[in-house]
């Protein structure tokens, strides 16, 4: 049974990201958002475009008004009006001004801008009351955000709707993105039976499918749902073999248990898998599976990862193992790890034993300290009810019986 910090290294170091050139694609500009961007981008216009003003008020030279003082106001003259969007038609010469707004043009002959606060307009003169901190306020200078040419964002980034702001501004509208990565689901057992058929005695609805693809979407990736495989290994062979030809990860739930393990590792071995991992140190989650597969004409291999069957540990080992390969293999730069944060226990939490246990609940960012809020009921790993709504897992280290409330714990955060 392997720690599950040392499970965790195994995995990770099995992954190899996508290949930024065959493994990439070119979408949309609004289908771009929480993809991974798979090159350099690098903007053909500087921002701001040009000189243009941040505040509503008057285009000046630095030099007329710099010696303003309250009892020693200025007039200047006004020789032209500039909305934004439409050009500067006047170059200011000594003593003049051009009424200006917000993101107007600067004209020829401005450097400064005198805010309307500051002033009082007087048919074609306007007064400045006061004279700027210095030479070039309330103006934004062309390229002083970004310069042409230069790298705009960098590849491995998750494109989020501020970065959308930024390729829109630099006109890009078709985006360069690693594919998104596939994995196939597919649960194992004679019991289960697909929700909205009729449940007969002793059969159970097969939740783990649903749940693993809408947290595979959650994560950015692409589920391929596989459907029910009964306990037979003849059947269970060919799924998994169809499945390994059609996805980058491959997840079955249930099947791995101490009963029928022998088979699904012989299985694993005749369609030429290596096992690496058989069992964790983990609660809930103990009976995990990974193994690797070689692919065609590829450096990288297929990963497979037999879950628990159990709702609750087949989320938890997704969220705790699966979701870091997914993202690493899916190109991320960076944030592909596990995603611990420090928070305190609003409640007394039970561990104890040689596995690492992990409690569900929710966290909360009270006056700037997490506070974590454990599930009400059992903590059951066949009990998904009191999983709806969780946040975060509660980590209780090895040989930790007891977490009084108050105290300082990791928490794993969870994608929703």
């Amino acid at each position: 049974m392997l720690p599950v910090k040392q499970a965790e290294e195994i995995i990770l170091g099995l992954v190899q990201p996508m290949d930024p050139v065959q493994d990439r694609e070119q979408v949309e500009l609004l289908s771009a958002r929480g993809r991974v961007l798979a090159e350099s981008v690098v903007g053909s216009l500087d921002f701001p475009h040009w000189d243009n003003s941040a505040m509503d008020g008057y285009a000046v030279r630095y030099e007329d008004v710099a010696e303003v003082r309250g009892d020693r106001p200025i007039q200047l003259e006004i020789i032209e009006e500039i909305p934004a969007g439409k050009p500067p038609q006047k170059t200011l010469d000594k003593g003049q001004a051009a009424r200006i707004f917000t993101g107007s043009m600067m004209p020829p002959g401005a450097d400064t801008v005198t805010i309307q606060e500051d002033t009082q307009r007087q048919g074609d003169r306007v007064e400045i009351l006061s004279a700027p901190s210095q030479r070039g306020e309330w103006v934004r200078y062309q390229g002083s955000f970004y310069q042409s040419g230069t790298p705009l964002l960098s590849p491995g980034i998750v494109l989020s709707a501020p970065d959308i702001a930024v390729l829109a501004t630099a006109q890009i509208t078709q985006v360069p993105v690693y594919r998104r990565c596939k994995i196939a689901i597919l649960s194992t057992g004679d019991e289960l039976v697909a929700p909205g058929q009729p449940l007969k005695p002793g059969q159970l609805v097969d939740s783990n499918q649903y749940a693993l693809a809408a947290a595979i979407t959650a994560a950015g990736g692409e589920p391929l749902l596989m459907g029910i495989v009964g306990d037979q290994p003849e059947a269970l062979q060919k799924a998994i073999a169809k499945a390994l030809t059609t996805a980058d990860i491959v997840l079955s739930t249930g099947g791995v248990s101490v009963g029928d393990y022998d088979y699904v590792e012989q299985i694993l071995t005749q369609l030429k898998g290596t096992v690496h991992i058989k069992k964790v140190g983990i609660r809930p989650g103990k009976p995990l599976t990974v193994a690797s597969f070689p692919r065609e004409a590829s450096t990288s291999s297929v990963l497979y990862f037999g879950l628990p069957g159990n709702p609750v540990s087949a989320l938890v080992t997704f969220w705790r193992f699966v979701q870091p390969a997914m993202r690493k293999f899916a190109g991320w730069k960076q944030g592909w790890e596990p995603q611990f944060l420090t928070a305190r226990s609003q409640q007394e939490l039970r561990g104890g034993g040689p596995r690492e246990i992990y409690l569900w609940g929710k966290i909360h960012c009270i006056d700037g300290i997490y506070q974590f809020e454990l599930a009400g009921g059992s903590h059951s790993s066949g009990n998904l009810i009191n999983l709806a709504q969780t946040t975060a897992l509660a980590v209780i280290p090895v040989g930790v019986s007891t977490i009084a409330p108050g105290d300082a714990i990791q928490v794993l955060a969870i994608d929703r």
